[in-house]
């Protein structure tokens, strides 16, 4: 009596190993995209404080979009969510006594929402659509 496995209890054995290899893979770029979710809006709280930061020396929102500490978490915020890389005065909108400012998320977030977004008045929000346009009122 010869030992060992035939050839169709090999492949069994394969291709249940392909299955649960690619359901864990889902799996690990679905984390991925959560954890990006959650570095954007971490991101998108810290500009809060700086924004308080900005009024405590400016006594104004008027220019927080252009502060180089403010846009440079805004623009890690947009990078990391995956949205263009262009100028983040396109995510940030301010007036003397307000701002608003948004990033895309990585991947769709509980309730469909596809954008973040945080405004001086201390909301912070996911939203199902990028608001066109994007004014101060935009995240309440």
């Amino acid at each position: 009596m010869k030992k060992g496995f035939t050839l169709i209890e090999l492949l069994i054995v394969i291709a249940i190993i392909g299955i649960l290899s690619s359901v864990v893979l889902a799996s690990l770029n679905s984390a991925r995209g959560k954890a990006s979710n959650a570095a954007v809006k971490s991101a998108m709280s810290s500009l809060r404080n700086q924004a308080e930061i900005f009024y405590d020396n400016e006594y104004s929102y008027s220019d927080v979009c252009i502060d180089p500490e403010f846009a440079n978490i805004l623009a890690n915020a947009t990078t990391t969510g995956g949205g263009p890389t262009g100028d983040v005065s396109d995510y940030c909108v301010s007036d003397t006594n307000t701002w608003a400012a948004y990033a895309n998320l990585k991947v769709e977030d509980t309730g469909g929402a596809i954008v973040w977004c945080v405004n001086s008045s201390g909301i912070s929000k996911g939203l199902s659509a990028t608001p066109t346009p994007w004014t101060v009122d935009s995240c309440i």
